[in-house]
């Protein structure tokens, strides 16, 4: 039946098989050809006889075509009937209008019911038999409850979803399936109502070439088709063209008009019988389709039809205001995700841990398979996304390719051929620089189309007819469609793109905010080192001058108390003289304290002239200047293996080897005193971290003395700072580590201290070694 169907059509082509290449040129409206459930019979607008008539009336009504044409419907109506037909010529338009009468000079034939129409100069009369379904009556109450549930739907899907499940109800189809189509005129199954039993088609797509373009455009002018047997073999008009015609008449808006083999040959692939599509229409443009299959033949009366056409243009009424409620509510849950992450952003440390870090993130803000974030030399990665190099390649490219902020395209791979090896998770990307030069971008990646539809003919075989021709099938056009959509993702949204936009704004604000309170706080500092840079010059010039212009009237002071003492203290009572050698004590305790001032200004003052110093040598002059001290206080000094060679100055080496020496022997109570000199190991680090072995050696100075209460560790350092009676362990003014520490730090290094009370003190201080 197909075969012969195809012939005709072929012949109609002027010979040429039906191919994907030109099918969209097969004259589907003319095609001279009906569905046999009805019989058609075409008038003369003028004279209203029948000009031609379809080639199965002698079945359906007794009467052959022949005997028809020329006659009017007086041969088939009573006088009465007429008239009520009569009526109804006047106002008609190509749009359907049913006839509830019989035939009434035909008997003993099925009753028919007769649809009327007028278009291409002539007026259409339709037989169409009552329906014998179990589904005829209208049910208004619950008609009245599925309107009302389409007007409150929230969103596009709900809305067709309910259409699916009242127009299966109305008609009683396995299954009712809507499909919205996309830019490129394919389509994707996104409600249905189907029987239990039967396997799902929703999220399901469907290629643009499953309806040509002059199919698309007859659905923009006839809203409904209907065929009840998909197995049926056409009827032919007779004759297919009237006398002096150039071609069949126009049967874009007849009920009965054939259709094309293709399409029957598609059903006969999909298992569907019997099948009624609805058109979606918004604005003047094919928004979808109500599609409804059977698995059997099945002849839906005309009024259940029309009830469904007329759900079809409600739901068409409402689909752009469906659209806007999607689109706001999509929009509402972007800004609600912008405005959780915004405050993530402002609550963090490092404001990029908000992006990506917590819920929601870069992620959750737009529909998309993942996103990455490349900031800093990092690259951050979330849900599915190529791999970091992979990204760092497409940063690359936006770096060389593109000049503007924000970037867009659904096909990556178009653009850079290198993109073919990323689109399974990048084919579409939407990127925004935070700064181009740096390579700094947010970047959120959508897979391949094709890595995400699922098709219902996808499985199908091609089929080819006995002479070699492949005959179109759901697979083929699968395949041709597939080569359009390949390596493209679906496109994102202006409204995405807007929230990309914000997002890039609102990090850059933050970006500008911690840029200018760090330049804030690097002037504040820098003014601030300034003040003290000055304030401790002029403290040091201060100590300077201070302790070198005391030194002369304090020594005039001590000599002249000596003076006293030597002439006259045989005229002095002994309490002036024990007043005058009081003098003399404190005198000289000025010039000890004013001589350490006037020390550890020096050592601020002085630039140190470094050279290679040989701590061996350094301490054995030491040793030797302290000799007799040694000997006197029984102290041994052991240094278990040579020290190295460091770069220093030697003058300040030896001060801190006299100092910590000297404090050994001092603070020490036992008879015999040790103190020994080595090399720390490589794991000794000072406070701050010197003690590198390629930068610094650590030399440490240890004694068994009385130790140091760990809170005292700081403020032995302090100059002047004496944890006990000035008469004890020997005197001393306080000063020593204070200036021993200033000329350590000096060389850049550090001085400190580990001990506890009793158990003596071992002495820390870093060098730079010898490089």
């Amino acid at each position: 039946m197909a075969k012969s169907a195809l012939k005709l059509t072929d012949e109609s082509l002027l010979g040429q098989p039906i191919t994907l290449n030109n099918c969209d040129r097969e004259p589907i409206h003319i095609p001279g050809l009906i569905q046999p459930y009805g019989f058609l019979l075409c008038l003369d607008e003028q004279s209203r006889r029948v000009v031609q008539a379809s080639a199965n009336t002698l079945t359906l009504l007794g009467m052959a075509p022949e005997t028809l044409i020329g006659a009017g419907l007086g041969t088939l109506l009573e006088p009465e009937q007429l008239v009520e037909v009569e009526r109804v010529w006047t106002k008609l338009g190509p749009d359907g209008r049913l006839l509830g009468i019989r035939l009434g000079r035909v008997t003993g034939q099925p009753a028919y019911k007769l649809i009327l129409h007028r278009y291409d100069g002539l007026l259409w009369v339709e037989g169409e038999p009552v329906a014998d379904t179990s589904v005829s009556a209208i049910d208004l109450p619950a008609l009245n409850v599925s309107l009302g549930r389409l007007l409150t739907a929230e969103s596009v899907l709900e809305c067709c979803q309910v259409t699916a499940q009242q127009v299966r109800a109305i008609t009683g189809f396995d299954r009712v399936a809507i499909y919205r189509f996309a830019p490129d005129d394919s389509g994707e199954v996104i409600a249905e109502d189907v029987r239990e039993d039967l396997p799902p088609w929703l999220g399901m797509h469907y290629p643009a070439t499953d309806i040509p373009k002059q199919a698309r455009a007859m659905y923009l002018k006839n809203w409904l088709r209907f065929i009840p047997n998909a197995r049926y073999a056409p009827v032919p008009l007779v004759p297919t063209v009237v006398p002096g015609a150039s071609r069949p008449p126009d049967m874009t808006y007849s009920v009965l008009r054939s259709v094309s083999p293709i399409h029957l040959e598609y059903l006969h692939n999909l298992g569907s019988e019997a099948t009624m599509t609805i058109s979606l229409i918004q604005e003047g443009r094919l928004w979808g389709m109500v599609t409804c299959h059977h698995q059997s033949p099945r002849l839906v009366s005309y009024e259940l039809r029309d009830l469904c056409q007329f759900l079809g243009k409600t739901v068409s009424a409402l689909l752009k205001s469906k659209e806007q409620q999607d689109e706001q509510a999509y929009r509402l849950r972007i800004r609600e995700a912008q405005v959780r992450l915004f405050d993530l952003v402002a609550t963090q440390t490092n404001f990029m841990d908000g992006l990506h870090r917590f819920t929601p993130n870069l992620l959750d803000v737009l529909d998309c398979g993942g996103a990455a974030i490349c900031f800093g030399g990092e690259i951050i990665t979330m849900g599915h996304t190529p791999k970091p190099r992979q990204i760092e390649e497409v940063v690359e490219w936006l770096r060389d390719n593109n000049s503007n902020d924000v970037f867009v395209t659904d096909s990556y791979a178009q653009l850079n051929p290198a993109g073919k090896a990323i689109r399974g998770t990048a084919s579409g990307i939407l990127a925004v620089a935070l700064a181009r030069e740096a390579g700094e971008y947010i970047l959120w990646f959508r897979p391949e189309q094709l890595q995400t539809v699922t098709w219902a003919g996808r499985n199908e075989k091609n089929q080819t007819t006995a002479d070699g021709q492949i005959f179109l099938s759901p697979r083929q056009s699968f395949e041709a469609w597939k080569q359009t959509v390949e390596e493209t993702s679906a496109p994102w949204l202006p409204l995405e793109i807007e929230a990309a936009k914000e997002i890039r704004l609102h990090i850059s604000d933050i970006r500008l905010k911690v840029f200018n309170e760090l330049q804030a706080k690097a002037l504040n500092l820098a003014r601030l080192n300034a003040e003290l840079e000055r304030s401790n010059d002029e403290l040091d010039s201060f100590a300077y001058v201070a302790s070198h212009d005391l030194k002369e009237p304090l020594r005039g002071i001590h000599n002249y108390s000596l003076f006293l003492l030597e002439d006259y203290a045989d005229q002095l009572d002994a309490e002036g003289v024990s007043k005058l050698q009081t003098l003399v004590r404190l005198s000289q305790r000025m010039e000890s304290l004013i001589e350490s001032l006037l020390q550890l200004s020096r050592v601020g003052r002085v630039e140190l002239a470094l050279d290679a110093v040989n701590l061996n040598d350094a301490l054995a002059d030491i040793l030797d200047l302290l000799h007799p001290r040694l000997e006197q206080t029984q102290t041994t000094v052991t240094v278990p293996s040579p020290l190295p060679t460091v770069r220093g100055s030697r003058t300040s080496i030896h001060e801190v080897f006299n100092n910590l020496l000297t404090n050994a022997l001092r603070y020490n109570n036992h008879v015999k005193k040790q103190v020994t000199i080595g090399v720390a190991p490589p794991e000794i680090r000072g406070p701050k971290g010197t003690g590198n072995p390629t930068d610094f050696t650590v030399i440490y100075v240890q004694d068994n003395g009385i130790g140091i209460d760990p809170k005292h560790h700081e403020n032995i350092f302090k100059i002047f700072k004496r944890l006990h009676a000035q008469d004890k362990y020997g005197g001393g003014t306080g000063a020593g580590l204070a200036i021993a520490r200033k000329m350590v730090e000096k060389h850049g290094g550090e001085l400190w201290v580990d001990s506890t009370i009793g158990k003596g003190a071992t002495f820390y201080f870093s060098i730079p070694n010898n490089l």
